[in-house]
């Protein structure tokens, strides 16, 4: 913000002291200084965008709607935004934790309770899985073979793509060691025929 100011306050002090110097010197300084607000006026149509930018960010100085501007994606890679698209719109922070959602399709799963018992246990023996909130774990659908359950736990950010597939891993070995399937997707095979016998 100091180095801003400074800027600007510079380049207004040179700007009179170039119009007091021409007038010292016999120059008309009226039409000068018109020229220099058309001027003015031409250069703020075309950088529009980086004044709003400029605007945009004194105000996120100012007012200090968040504590950082620097926004780290999941697979660690920085996104630049700039100042006014962030000033006035919405803005969707995860926080320190995510929650996933997995989705198992079990063929004949025999007693639902203790399915999703079995279920719960799994993940919450994985280290990455936060106790607090717990975990959503329950049927999602019916299906022609069996039923799908809906895993949903939390976890930290950066432990995101890990626990994906730490906790896929565990869950189907935990299934087939109980002897019970998960299903492929399902393949519908149509056949035509010409209508002829």
């Amino acid at each position: 913000m100091q180095q801003l100011v400074v800027r600007v306050v510079r380049v207004i002090v040179m700007l009179f002291a170039l119009v007091v110097a021409l007038d010292k010197l016999g120059f008309q300084v009226a039409p000068l200084v018109a020229g220099i607000g058309v001027a003015g006026l031409g250069l703020g149509i075309a950088l529009q965008g980086v004044l709003s930018n400029v605007v945009a960010g004194m105000n996120i100085i100012f007012t200090k709607p968040f504590a950082s501007t620097t926004l780290v994606h999941a697979d660690r890679s920085r996104v630049i935004i700039p100042n006014r698209k962030i000033v006035g719109e919405i803005l969707h922070n995860f926080g320190g934790s995510r929650q996933l959602s997995l989705a198992l399709a079990v063929a004949q799963p025999g007693d639902l309770t203790a399915l999703l018992r079995g279920v719960r246990d799994v993940v919450m023996s994985n280290p990455r899985v936060l106790k607090d909130p717990p975990p959503a774990i329950g049927i999602a659908q019916l299906t022609d073979v069996g039923v799908k359950v809906a895993v949903q736990p939390w976890v930290k950010v950066p432990d995101v793509g890990t626990a994906d597939g730490e906790l896929y891993q565990t869950l189907a070995e935990h299934l087939r060691a109980r002897g019970v399937g998960v299903t492929p997707p399902l393949r519908h095979e149509v056949h035509v025929r010409n209508g002829k016998n």
